[in-house]
C-alpha cells in the first residue's frame, strides 16, 4: 500500500508545474558534471523537484557518505523517463497498463508503434536511464543505481547502505 501512496502523492505533484527550488540549483549543479546537466535539464519539472527532494533526503540520511556520485543516482535515477516522452497522464496509463498486462508484455510493447511503443519504454526507464548516464560520463555508482532502483535489494551492486538510503528517499 506504501507504493500506491508514492504513486498518488507523485501524481499529484507532478500536476503543479513547478521544478526544483531555486535554492538548490546552486548545490545541483555542483553535485553534477556537465554531461549530468544535460540529462538533468532534459527531464521534466516535475521530476526534478521530485529528485531534488530525493537527493536532499539521502544527504542527511548518509551525511558525509553523501558523496557526489550518490548525489547524483538520487537525482537521475528516473532520467530514463524522457525517453518515453510521456507526459503526467500518459504515466498514469502506463503504470495502469504495466499493471493490469503484466512487465513482460508491456517490455515486449516497445517493438511496436505510437503510444503503445512509448508504454514499453517507459517501463524500461531504469535501463535507459542508465545508459543515458553512461554515454554522460557518470560514475558506475550512479549508472548501476539508475538501472537498480526498482529491482529488489538482493540485486543491487550499490553498497546495501547506499541503496537503502536512495529507496527510502525515493519512497518517502
Amino acid at each position: 500500500m506504501a507504493g500506491a501512496a508514492h504513486l498518488v502523492r507523485r501524481f499529484f505533484g507532478s500536476l503543479t508545474p513547478l521544478g526544483e527550488p531555486a535554492s538548490d540549483r546552486p548545490w545541483i549543479t555542483e553535485n553534477l558534471t556537465e554531461g549530468e546537466l544535460a540529462v538533468w535539464r532534459s527531464m521534466s519539472r516535475a521530476d526534478r523537484r521530485h529528485a531534488a527532494g530525493v537527493a536532499r533526503r539521502v544527504e542527511r540520511a548518509l551525511g558525509h557518505e553523501a558523496t557526489r556520485p550518490v548525489i547524483a543516482a538520487a537525482l537521475l535515477h528516473d532520467c530514463g523517463k524522457t525517453v518515453s516522452g510521456l507526459g503526467t497522464y500518459g504515466r498514469v496509463i502506463a503504470t495502469l497498463s504495466v499493471k493490469l498486462a503484466g512487465h513482460e508484455q508491456a517490455v515486449a510493447w516497445r517493438e511496436t508503434r505510437g503510444f503503445t511503443r512509448r508504454v514499453g519504454l517507459y517501463v524500461l526507464h531504469p535501463e535507459l536511464g542508465a545508459d543515458r548516464l553512461g554515454m554522460a560520463g557518470s560514475a558506475p555508482l550512479t549508472v548501476a543505481w539508475a538501472a537498480e532502483h526498482h529491482l529488489p535489494a538482493d540485486q543491487w551492486t550499490v553498497p546495501t547502505a547506499v541503496g537503502e538510503a536512495l529507496k527510502a528517499a525515493d519512497d518517502d
